[in-house]
């Protein structure tokens, strides 16, 4: 069913979402602070926004975790009958709890979201409408919402290219993303950040490559996001540096057998979260 959805930010998420919306044939709108002067659909500024939003049957908001819960309350009162509002930050029980005064509200609806997509490198121009294709699209709706916004929601995402719609409480999208997500991105930095790192020019192969692509993140993004979700972080943070502080252990005594065993362990449980079988000759080492 062919909508009218509306972008709100087109940075590297917004962009795409656009991008990908319009080429499965919705009618796609903008509103930035920027316009790019490339842009495939109409596109204005805040100030000018309103009757973008007010035509919108589907209002994505693509903003930074500090600005979604304003920009809707400024807005609230222009969403449509009828339409459907989710937003794109990647932490949600804030966003959510804060906006939760509107659930029970029935001129529109907001569903909170976070497309599992991205790049080392932000801004319109890096977006690409292929960007979700095979990606995971969480939403973390109310419990007081119906099925008809969720099932409009997941068909929708499909049409962009996303490869599933998984359904998640705001509490437990927030738990799974510092570790899946905060966690790769502190380690990466922290990695990066090694003064030997300047002279891997020559010493340098795919593990290294892996471990410091994210590094190249946006420092003001990805601030916001881990002070959002400061607990969660938190927690598996230290759960990762408990785990090292037994690498450091075994290595300061020379534990080759414990040393072995928590590679091993570690490799089990990459196999596993991939189902992925041990292979038959490893087995009960």
């Amino acid at each position: 069913m062919r909508m009218n959805v509306t972008i709100v930010g087109l940075g590297l998420i917004g962009g795409s979402l656009a991008k990908a919306a319009a080429l499965a044939g919705h009618s796609v709108r903008a509103v930035t602070r920027t316009p790019p002067q490339d842009a495939p659909f109409p596109v204005c500024r805040p100030e000018d926004g309103r009757e973008s939003i007010a035509l919108a049957d589907l209002v994505l908001v693509a903003l930074p975790p500090a600005a979604v819960v304003p920009w809707i309350e400024a807005n609230e009162s222009n969403f449509k009958k009828g339409a459907v509002v989710v937003d794109a930050t990647g932490v949600k029980a804030k966003v959510c709890e804060a906006l939760r005064k509107y659930a029970l509200q029935d001129r529109w609806t907001f569903v909170g979201g976070h497309p599992m997509a991205g790049k080392e490198v932000g801004g319109f121009t890096n977006s690409a409408a292929n960007l979700f294709v095979g990606a995971s699209m969480i939403l973390t709706p109310y419990p007081s919402c119906g099925r008809g916004p969720l099932d409009m929601l997941e068909a929708f995402f499909k049409e962009l290219g996303f490869g599933r719609v998984v359904f998640t409480t705001p509490e437990h999208h927030d738990r799974m993303i510092a570790l899946t997500s905060q966690l790769a991105h502190v380690v990466s930095s922290a990695y990066a950040r090694d003064p030997l790192a300047l002279e891997h020019v020559g010493f340098s192969a795919g593990s290294f490559h892996d471990m410091t692509r994210v590094a190249r993140l946006d420092p003001d993004v990805w601030t916001d996001l881990f002070l959002a979700n400061r607990e969660a972080l938190l927690d598996v943070l230290d759960g990762l540096l408990g785990r090292l502080a037994d690498f450091r252990s075994a290595l300061d005594a020379t534990d080759a057998a414990a040393m072995r065993d928590m590679l091993a362990e570690g490799r089990a449980a990459r196999l596993k979260a991939c189902g992925m079988a041990m292979p038959p000759d490893e087995k009960g080492r």
